[in-house]
């Protein structure tokens, strides 16, 4: 399920071909990742309302037939009105369904691993990118993006539908599997589930949708314009496509080892750690860029630490909150990745057209970064007692 969702992240790689086609300009083209990212976090927030209702089969093969269909209609694209409601309204919608059931499934069957087990899940979304991106590139130059839209709707058709078949929730009173005592510093799950009314009166909540909302904005930037970006600096385009393959590694090995590690050393631990790196990377990212190897280095770190957000922060909505609410509270929270998401494409394209480069794009992500570090170094993990009686911010251990 999650390798076909996570494909859309190879979006850059049909840029060139159609900007060539149609003649749009890179602002145009950007807007259609910005579109798939607020209807990702909104389609989840609605998508975690019915599955609650209805359950998460009929939910995840919604999403797949919307992503599927979305694509297809897609290859038929002759305007700009339509590239952006079938590749952004349908695709994104589609992956709002489809991207949540996964998540939420894993956390109730491995509740006292979460980390690891949304790593994984998550982790194989970023990997969609990395296995289908260069293929997908290889067929447009051959066949033409039209041909490779329509190919890609097929093979995806089917992933889609045979994940949500056998995708199901664990059976009432599951407690999971025994869990090993890992010491005073894991961070543990409350066992307290608080439902969203209570969760959006609480001043943590903000504080983490603030830090998410600007932690992962230069992770949606880079990824947006992440071909032009390196054809800008001189790459071929071979090696260009290439570069999409390294991100989908970073990405994945963030959302899967940064998970693990957060199950031991502690989520806010895990997550100040790699905010730090993303100030220094980003930007370095930007200075070494004609250097070939420490350009694959980089890009690997700033989808790294990218990657570890969107797992780490799943699992500290389980932890924080409980997993009985947790369709529509992480959805919650995810609102703040769809607003990167309008803003880092929107960030890198505004400043390449008025400047011709991207320089004062990747800076200004660090700056960013940089505030979401300061808002996570005063959160502290919320003690069980004051989840369950209060919404104001707790004051207990950090995590």
């Amino acid at each position: 399920m999650n390798i076909a969702l996570g494909t859309y992240y190879a979006w850059s790689v049909f840029v060139p071909a159609l900007e060539r086609e149609f003649g749009w300009s890179r602002t145009q083209t950007s807007l259609v990742p910005t579109i798939d990212m607020v209807m990702v976090a909104s389609m989840f927030l609605v998508a975690g309302f019915l599955q609650r209702r209805i359950g998460p089969r009929p939910i995840a093969a919604i999403g797949g037939a919307l992503y599927a269909g979305g694509l297809l209609l897609a290859s038929w694209t002759q305007s700009l009105p339509m590239l952006y409601l079938t590749w952004g309204v349908m695709v994104g919608a589609g992956i709002g369904f489809g991207y949540l059931v996964p998540i939420t499934v894993i956390s109730k069957w491995f509740p006292h691993h979460r980390g690891l087990a949304n790593g994984l899940a998550i982790g194989i979304f970023a990997a969609g990118s990395g296995l289908f991106g260069p293929l997908a590139g290889l067929l447009v130059e051959r066949i033409g993006w039209r041909a490779t839209f329509q190919i890609l709707a097929g093979i995806f058709f089917v992933f889609t539908m045979a994940g949500a078949y056998l995708l199901k929730d664990p059976p009432p009173g599951y407690t999971g599997p025994a869990r090993k005592s890992t010491g005073a510093g894991h961070p543990g799950a409350h066992h307290v589930d608080v439902p969203t009314a209570q969760v959006l009166r609480s001043p943590i909540f903000l504080a983490l949708w603030v830090a998410y909302a600007l932690g992962t904005t230069a992770g949606t930037m880079v990824i947006s314009q992440l071909v032009p970006f390196a054809r800008s600096a001189g790459l071929t385009a071979k090696t260009a496509a290439f570069a999409i393959t390294i991100g989908a590694i970073g990405s994945a090995s963030g959302r899967f080892f940064s998970g693990w590690f957060s199950d031991h050393l502690g989520r806010l631990h895990t997550l100040r750690a790699v905010i730090m790196t993303s100030m220094v990377v980003t930007p370095m990212l930007y200075v070494w860029r004609e250097d070939i190897l420490a350009f694959y280095v980089l890009l690997f770190f700033v989808y790294y630490c990218y990657g570890t957000q969107l797992s780490v922060y799943t699992a500290l909505a389980g932890d924080f909150w409980g997993t009985k609410y947790l369709a529509t509270n992480y959805g919650l929270l995810l609102l703040a990745w769809g607003f990167a998401g309008v803003m880092g494409p929107v960030l890198g394209a505004r400043v390449f057209v008025s400047t011709g480069a991207y320089q004062y794009a990747f800076f200004v992500s660090a700056g960013l970064a940089c505030a979401a570090l300061i808002i996570l170094s005063i959160v502290r993990t919320p003690q069980p007692a004051a989840i369950a009686q209060t919404p104001a911010m707790a004051t207990g251990n950090v995590s």
